[in-house]
């Protein structure tokens, strides 16, 4: 068979050849979009990580409003305008903070006055005790002049002294943040129906409905969170106070009052914190009260954290122990001391919320539902379906 002749010119098949190695129009494009997408993701994620501590700053202030919108509330319910009301509650809040501040440093400025004035004579003690117990010869000029010359403890001076610098920009930043919180959380309190409108003009008349039912389980949640918190402040106080006063520790009542809402109010730190004080103040009265102090603070935080927190907190915010418990730690790992504070309140209000939309059933008298307690009854409710079975 012969052949067939390809007739096509070379001039012909250039066009084609270079039809078929041209780029897609839709690639540039989408490279250009790709990037675009890039850059911009980038640039979210910068500007989040620049406000993330505002963003913090403003959810501490919203469930701080939402703990003193009753109270305003009450107040304007009774012809007091609303901004008014919110400014003094505020001024309340700012009056007994400032006065248990001031109590606890008039108090403490006392304490370590006495320690450096009786210093030499806890010294003395301290070195003939060891002197008569691990039978050594130990003298108090010694022990100063190698304390004093000690080379961590010239290290520790200069360090500090090249810190003030920073524990300075921190004290102001920590001021500068305590005010944004003041701010936001005023105007969220004193605006809170003005905010409330403003959100449900965008929504639908049936989502309207929902976030307004939202917004009060999150003020009911809130307050019950907030409470639980002073009930046990209270505990925590009047357990620590019989203690410090059957030691004849001074100060008894204003270190109670320390310990108990430094340990409640403060995530995180503010056991120790808390333990720390009537520790140091037990101590300038006998270092033996300063060890029944701290074995009484260690064994009441197990008491409080295993006993006494979970009950409180399932009958005021309720919610299951271990859903507080793992709320909490939950939220530590995702915003730190903010989110231990105010994790129980927001998984309380989540829970609340959702639970309109779960639809529940009649659980069956089945023993393996009933545990134990409802073997008999639900034994007997089976034997009784086997034996109309076998009748029939």
């Amino acid at each position: 068979m012969p052949a067939i002749e390809d007739t096509t010119s070379n001039d012909d098949r250039q066009p084609q050849e270079a039809t078929g190695a041209r780029m897609p129009r839709w690639l540039p494009r989408a490279m250009v979009l790709a990037l675009a997408l890039v850059a911009c993701f980038q640039l979210a994620s910068w500007g989040f990580h620049q406000l993330i501590n505002l963003l913090l700053n403003i959810l501490i202030a919203f469930f701080l409003a939402l703990a003193v919108e009753p109270a305003v509330d009450w107040m304007a319910a009774r012809g007091v305008r609303r901004g008014l009301a919110t400014g003094l509650v505020f001024f309340g809040i700012l009056i007994a903070a400032a006065g248990f501040f001031a109590l606890l440093g008039s108090m403490l400025a006392g304490q370590i006055a006495k320690m450096v004035e009786e210093f030499p004579q806890y010294l003395d003690d301290v070195i003939s005790w060891m002197n008569s117990t691990f039978h050594t010869h130990l003298s108090r000029l010694e022990v100063q002049n190698n304390l004093l010359n000690s080379d961590w403890l010239q290290k520790y001076v200069q360090d500090s002294a090249n810190n003030v610098l920073a524990v300075s920009a921190t004290v102001l930043g920590s001021l500068f943040n305590l005010l944004t919180v003041a701010l936001f959380s005023f105007y969220f309190a004193a605006d809170g129906p003005r905010l409330r409108r403003a959100l449900c003009s965008v929504l639908p008349p049936s989502r309207q409905a929902e976030v307004l039912r939202a917004w009060e389980i999150a003020v009911a949640k809130t307050g019950g969170y907030l409470y639980s918190r002073g009930l046990m402040a209270l505990i925590s106080g009047v357990a620590h106070y019989v203690l410090l006063e059957f030691l004849g520790v001074p100060y008894a009542p204003a270190l109670g009052m320390w310990v108990g809402l430094v340990s409640q109010f403060i995530p995180t730190i503010g056991t120790y914190l808390a333990g720390a004080l009537p520790i140091l103040i037990a101590f300038t009265v006998d270092p033996w009260y300063a060890l029944w102090v701290f074995g009484f603070v260690v064994i009441y935080q197990q008491f409080e954290n295993y006993l006494l927190q979970p009950r409180i907190t399932a009958r005021t915010v309720d919610i299951h122990p271990a859903v507080a418990f793992g709320s909490v730690i939950a939220g530590t790992a995702l915003l730190g001391a903010v989110g231990a504070l105010i994790a129980i309140p927001a998984t309380a209000t989540l829970q609340a919320f959702l639970s309109a939309y779960v639809k529940r059933y009649e659980v069956t008298d089945d023993p393996r539902v009933h545990g134990r307690g409802r073997r008999g009854r639900g034994a007997a409710a089976l034997a009784r379906v086997r034996r109309t079975l076998h009748d029939r």
